[in-house]
């Protein structure tokens, strides 16, 4: 008897139906979605700050609310995290998500509410089955176990009732006990803090287990599998789970470690799944094997809104809804949601592909970043780094720019700086260690990346020659005005062209 058959007709095939509404009722859906938000929230602080009890709109909303960065809800996160309800949502906020930090701040700790974990996070994890299975009417998924890896978290200030962490452990914390006994590994070991023991204790567990999908970031998922593989001696991983047919990726970028995922899963029946589920939301699944780009779901507790990536920054930038949007387009998303974020800005722009229904690809951040391991280091954290290593080494730069090195067959992976500088260093040991050290200081992300240098190795500093980016910038056409030298790029291809004439 086929479980999987018996599970998708009765729980998962009618909620299709409901996703097939996205083609022709796109408008209608997210206009209830905001009504929805706006009428629950009326009676919150920042609700009869703005006047909720009088927007009837769209355009009542985006007329009587600004744009939020994180900046602007710290202070409300603040009180949050010390106790105070009733601010930006009116159900109790007991988790915050913990996510890569700010100009100012380490992390970000983002609100999460029961609603927001059941008609978005839980519901889209449900929708990518859903859909998977749509596809795959033969598919034994439920006569396997799913392997989740996920982070850790910790009391919230140091209180028993509240906690902050990774959106992945809050989700396993609070998941419905039934779905424990379709996963591994336990919950316990799930949320161990540490990577390296999490690892091991995940591979002793799971090893024997019948596995039957993975979820999870592709980067931490490799480095599971090549462990797994090292304990069995077994050359692809579905010689130890015969029955593996899905991983359910996201997080950071799936083409870089595609190739490498071929070596270790071999099985002709393997299928990837790109999904988007950030600490701020479920965005969009992967509906199509062959189209790259994910359907965005719009009948969760998530209101879109967009902004021309040319408008990102200015004071009072164009903003439109769904069915507002062009195609091929890139735009900076906006959200509000039911975990009370408002018009808040995700720093993560997209284009759409589709509107019938609509599509999208992620094209990348607001700002230069690296963010090919889940480390989403940013400029400024760059500009701390390198500032105390010149102080710590007598060094002067001229000019810099930095790109990930991506995994190689022994899973080694690493940023790369290729570095013009005006004075050397006394020591380059010394220059890099204070690098990666003050990194850790500043992006909890990237420390959490570089953890016994398990997912992330030490920096690689390349030497460029004088008047390299001048070149550079010579060859593109591009020197004078406002053009610059990229700081943060999320691909080599700048790297190469720059590594190409540093000779």
């Amino acid at each position: 008897m086929n479980v999987t058959r018996i599970l998708n007709k009765v729980y998962f095939s009618p909620r299709l139906k409901e996703i097939e509404q996205y083609a022709d009722h796109a408008g209608k859906l997210q206009q209830d979605v905001l009504q929805r938000l706006v009428g629950m929230a009326t009676d919150t602080e920042w609700g009869k700050k703005y006047g909720y009890a009088s927007i009837l709109t769209y355009e009542d909303f985006k007329n009587r609310l600004p744009i939020q960065t994180y900046e602007e809800i710290k202070p409300y996160v603040t009180r949050l995290r010390a106790g105070e309800q009733n601010l930006l949502w009116p159900s109790e906020i007991r988790w915050f998500a913990k996510s890569s930090g700010t100009t100012n701040d380490k992390s970000k700790f983002l609100p999460v509410s029961r609603e927001s974990l059941q008609d978005t996070h839980y519901k889209g994890g449900r929708d990518a089955v859903a859909i998977y299975l749509g596809q795959n009417p033969e598919s034994r998924f439920f006569s396997g176990k799913g392997l989740i890896l996920g982070g850790s978290h910790a009391p919230n200030l140091n209180t028993n009732h509240s906690l902050v962490g990774d959106l992945s452990a809050i989700l396993i914390e609070n998941i419905n006990p039934l779905v424990n006994l379709v996963r591994v590994p336990s919950k316990q070991t799930a949320l161990m803090e540490h990577f390296e023991p999490k690892m091991e204790a995940i591979a002793r567990e799971t090893i024997r287990a019948n596995v039957s999908n993975l979820s999870g970031v592709p980067s931490w998922m490799l480095v599971l599998i090549k462990h797994v593989l090292e304990k069995t001696g077994k050359q692809s991983l579905d010689e130890v789970w015969p029955n593996l047919e899905v991983f359910f990726h996201g997080g950071v970028a799936f083409t870089p470690y595609r190739e490498q995922y071929k070596e270790v899963i071999r099985s002709s029946k393997m299928h990837y799944i790109e999904t988007y589920n950030a600490s701020e939301g479920y965005f969009g699944t992967q509906n199509d094997p062959n189209d790259p780009s994910m359907l965005l779901m719009i009948d969760y507790g998530v209101f879109y809104e967009f902004i021309p990536l040319e408008d990102v920054g200015m004071d009072n930038p164009r903003t439109y809804c769904l069915e507002e949007v062009e195609l091929n387009k890139n735009y900076a998303m906006v959200i509000s949601t039911s975990a009370g974020l408002w018009r808040y800005m995700i720093g993560d722009t997209v284009k759409f592909t589709s509107k019938n229904p609509y599509k999208f690809v992620i094209t990348g951040r607001t700002k230069h970043f690296i963010n090919a391991f889940g480390e989403e280091l940013i400029v400024d954290n760059a500009e701390r780094g390198l500032a105390k290593a010149c102080a710590a080494t007598g060094a002067l730069i001229s000019d810099y720019s930095a790109a990930p090195v991506f995994m190689d067959k022994d899973a080694k992976c690493r940023h790369q700086w290729l570095i013009e500088f005006a004075q050397m260093p006394n020591s380059m040991e010394e220059f890099v260690k204070t690098l990666d050290a003050t990194l850790k200081e500043v992006n909890s992300d990237y420390e959490a990346k570089r953890q016994n240098d398990l997912a992330l190795q030490l920096p690689e500093v390349v030497v460029a020659r004088k008047h390299l980016f001048h070149d550079w910038l010579d060859s593109k056409g591009k020197l004078g005005g406002q053009h610059k030298v990229p700081r943060l790029s999320n691909t080599r291809e700048y790297m190469e062209e720059m590594l190409r004439l540093n000779r």
